[in-house]
């Protein structure tokens, strides 16, 4: 080779290495401009998006290897960049007092820094830890409507920074409702993991979550739809899906226990969802009685997330094999610190064991069909739900039959002398019919009507039952079918025969006053006689059996 080419392969060389050089820190360089280019775009990105101020606490870019050239050369096409970040904290525009509406703790995602010089912004992957989501009543959600419709608000939306996030994923989050009261405690559901999947910029996001439910605590698995976000009223983005609910412990209410399992439906916003599908409490049971009987409804309901009011339209349910349905609703009115619960139930045909087997201790004590309807009420008082709760309706029992031999025995006995008949064994087992109105407060039920029908007699009283002491104060009549002296036998039938007409009256053969006092355990019967010196109301116990 000659000396003069040597020469220009040495010249040509040396150009060709600072070439290189120049162009490796040129790159370089624009490498590093990227961090502070992305931390721009993401502040941006997020303060219009969701109409907040936002801070970023770091931001840092990772490139491959080798990538600095190829960044300068293909205007970064095809590079993925990975970018890992801490501490985002977005809070409402010109809204005082009010909490954070989103706070991260951590985020990675990973880009094509090519799509960062296009008009749509595109990110595949996005990973947030930690992530505390609060939405407050729609009240104090007011200032942002009014911060957001300004000139600057529109400005910020002309140029606002268009992405398109293909897959989020949240582990660890949390999503506070906060209620109107202050001083009532926040609705939260825990946010396990959550992964949100875009059909498109301004569309839903699919959404397959795994979260703690709060009350009663119990795992909640759903798949749907969330979205568009709704920046000036968080608490209206739209959401639905389906959902299965496992696990929940009753026992965190009081009163009742029970684990419950539900799947269904819901569809709404985050501060009001309705909800339909069906519930199953295999154990449910009342803690007084603590009686086990299997639950199962078909519901639709609507709840209010800012408040926690729940309103019933309406359940339907069985509990063993009896059917009804309740309509009503859990609601905390204005100026009450507590929710009441208002219910209308209607139990056309149920199954009296059932019914019994819940409410009491022990095996029930009584069968039949029975009718309810009663309106139930528990209002926002302190004290237990015992103390609390308030009942007026009506029943009916049809059918009825004590299980108890010792009372069905004492039954079958009256039936026969009532009829005229008290030697007759034929007449056994009889079935009974019992209907009343009543009502409950303060623990004392008040019957304004209690009839009970057994064949050959009608007994009619009116009273109370004090539930805390057990103590029954009734009054009324029994009519029987038989005149007196043919409810007994030998002598007694003949030596009473005088003195039927003075009883044969209102269409009976033999018409009494009664009186039933005592315990439930142990009640007392007892005649009463009026004087007729004495008003209508004064009466005189003359015998108690």
């Amino acid at each position: 080779m000659s000396r003069r080419r040597k020469k220009w392969l040495y010249a040509t060389s040396g150009i060709t290495l600072a070439v290189i050089i120049a162009l490796l820190i040129a790159a370089a360089v624009l490498s590093r401009r990227f961090e502070p280019f992305l931390r721009q775009q993401a502040i941006s990105y997020l303060s219009d998006q969701f109409h907040c101020d936002v801070e970023l606490a770091s931001l840092k870019v990772h490139l491959p290897k080798f990538s600095p050239l190829n960044i300068l050369l293909r205007k970064g096409r095809g590079t993925q960049a990975r970018v890992d970040g801490t501490g985002i904290s977005m809070r409402y525009r010109d809204a005082q007092g009010l909490p954070q509406l989103f706070s991260i703790q951590k985020f990675s995602f990973v880009v094509d820094l090519g799509s960062l010089i296009s008009d749509l912004k595109i990110v595949d992957h996005v990973q947030l830890d930690g992530m505390q989501i609060n939405v407050p009543p729609k009240e104090d959600r007011r200032p942002l409507t009014n911060a957001s419709s300004g000139p600057e608000a529109q400005k910020s939306d002309q140029q606002s920074t268009a992405v398109l996030i293909r897959q989020i994923l949240i582990h660890n989050g949390t999503l506070t409702i906060l209620p109107k009261d202050k001083t009532k405690v926040p609705l939260q559901f825990d946010l396990q993991k959550v992964t949100l999947r875009s059909a498109g910029t301004g569309r839903a996001m699919k959404y397959d979550a795994d979260l703690t439910n709060p009350k009663p605590p119990g795992q909640i698995h759903a798949v749907g739809e969330f979205g568009p976000w709704a920046a000036d009223d968080p608490g209206d983005s739209p959401i639905k899906g389906d959902y299965v609910f496992d696990h929940a412990d009753l026992g965190v209410f009081k009163s009742i226990a029970g684990i419950l399992s539900s799947t269904g439906q819901f569809e709404g916003a985050l501060s009001s969802i309705k909800a339909k599908g069906q519930a199953r409490v295999p154990d449910f049971r009342l803690t007084m009685a603590n009686n086990p009987v299997p639950l199962f409804t078909k519901f639709e309901v609507l709840v209010d997330g800012t408040n926690g009011n729940t309103t019933l339209q309406p359940v339907q349910a069985t509990l063993g094999s009896t059917k009804f349905q309740t309509s009503g609703g859990v609601i905390k009115h204005e100026g009450d610190k507590r929710r009441s619960i208002d219910l209308d139930v209607l139990m056309p045909k149920g199954n009296l064991r059932d019914v019994l087997r819940l409410a009491m201790k022990g095996s029930p004590f009584m069968e039949g069909q029975l009718f309810l309807k009663t309106q139930i009420s528990i209002p926002p008082l302190s004290g237990k739900v015992r103390e609390k709760l308030r009942l007026k309706g009506q029943f009916q029992i049809s059918n009825g039959k004590f299980l108890k031999s010792t009372i069905q025995d004492e039954l079958d006995k009256l039936s026969r002398r009532a009829q005229g008949e008290p030697e007759s064994k034929e007449i056994d087992e009889v079935v009974s019919r019992m209907k009343g109105t009543f009502s409950l407060e303060n623990e004392q039920i008040h019957f304004s009507k209690l009839a009970f029908q057994i064949p050959g007699a009608d007994i009619d009283l009116s009273g109370l039952y004090n539930m805390d002491a057990d103590n029954l104060d009734f009054t009324g009549t029994v009519k029987l079918q038989a005149k007196v002296s043919q409810t007994m036998t030998g002598w007694k039938r003949v030596a009473l025969k005088p003195v039927d007409p003075f009883f044969a009256k209102n269409g009976a053969g033999t018409f009494l006053r009664i009186s039933v006092q005592g315990s439930s355990r142990k009640p007392k019967f007892g005649l009463v006689l009026r004087k007729k010196s004495e008003p209508d109301s004064a009466r005189a116990r003359t015998s108690q059996k």
